[in-house]
């Protein structure tokens, strides 16, 4: 098998970054570097839903930007909403479709932000290992022992190799989770985390279908565009922000 040195090159960056980051940790950074993977993913949403509108690009700046400020981000995602519906009804021009981004991907990167600035680092290293070892056990068990396939919009994907990283990554997931709550909420919202993942990654394998392309977009060298390395993260994160003020 050839490696992939730039794909190998990419992916080092990628966790070098991701790890100084994280031993910062500091807010403004946080923010600004989720900001530009949003806006990045935003660009590569548009680009899947066949969207023209360049208007929209400001629009998503300037709520990332009121994000900043605003203590409760994920609440961005429902007044961005109000405001769309206000603006569809008053108009009778613009397109229910120029919304689509505003849900994928923005309602995810507001939910992560949130998520980092009410249950700290620790809850952003808790998403990532889940949602990482999900991927990355879903492949190694689905090479092992996967024969049948999970469904026609990703079909390289088998049953075994799903149901074998949501295993691991509720294993690896629990033993994150304990520094935030007790070992059995951990294990419930490491469950349904890893479980999301899987289907963040499905919904966009769906998209890419429907826009007749291979990756969301280039931007990555060997690993595609922004969406194909976050797609899980986006449904993840919205998961795991939604149980941990629930069930906490």
């Amino acid at each position: 098998m050839a490696i992939d040195k730039e794909r190998i090159v990419t992916g080092v960056l990628l966790v070098g970054g991701v790890y100084l980051i994280g031993v910062i940790d500091s807010f403004f950074l946080m923010w600004l570097f989720l900001g530009a993977v949003y806006m990045l993913a935003f660009y590569e949403a548009m680009k899947l839903f066949g969207l023209r509108h360049n208007a929209l690009f400001f629009y998503a700046l300037a709520l990332w930007i009121v994000a900043s400020f605003y203590p409760y981000g994920d609440d961005l995602f429902v007044i961005a909403g109000v405001i769309f519906a206000s603006i569809v009804a008053y108009t009778q021009r613009l397109e229910w479709d120029y919304f689509k981004p505003f849900l994928y991907p923005t309602a995810g990167m507001l939910f992560i932000l949130s998520l980092y600035q009410e249950y700290s680092m620790t809850a952003m290293l808790w998403l990532l290992v889940v949602v990482a070892v999900t991927d990355i056990g879903a492949y190694v068990v689905g090479k092992s022992i996967g024969k049948r396939s999970f469904c026609a919009t990703s079909p390289k994907k088998t049953l075994e190799g799903v149901m074998g990283g949501v295993v691991l990554a509720t294993i690896a997931g629990t033993y994150v989770g304990v520094y935030l709550v007790d070992i059995e909420k951990a294990f419930i919202v490491s469950f349904f985390v890893a479980l999301s993942s899987v289907f963040g990654d499905l919904f966009e394998s769906y998209l890419k279908r429907q826009a007749g392309v291979k990756d969301s977009g280039s931007v990555l060298p060997g690993h595609g565009g922004v969406l194909d390395r976050i797609d899980g993260y986006l449904f993840g994160g919205v998961v795991m922000l939604v149980l941990l003020r629930g069930i906490v």
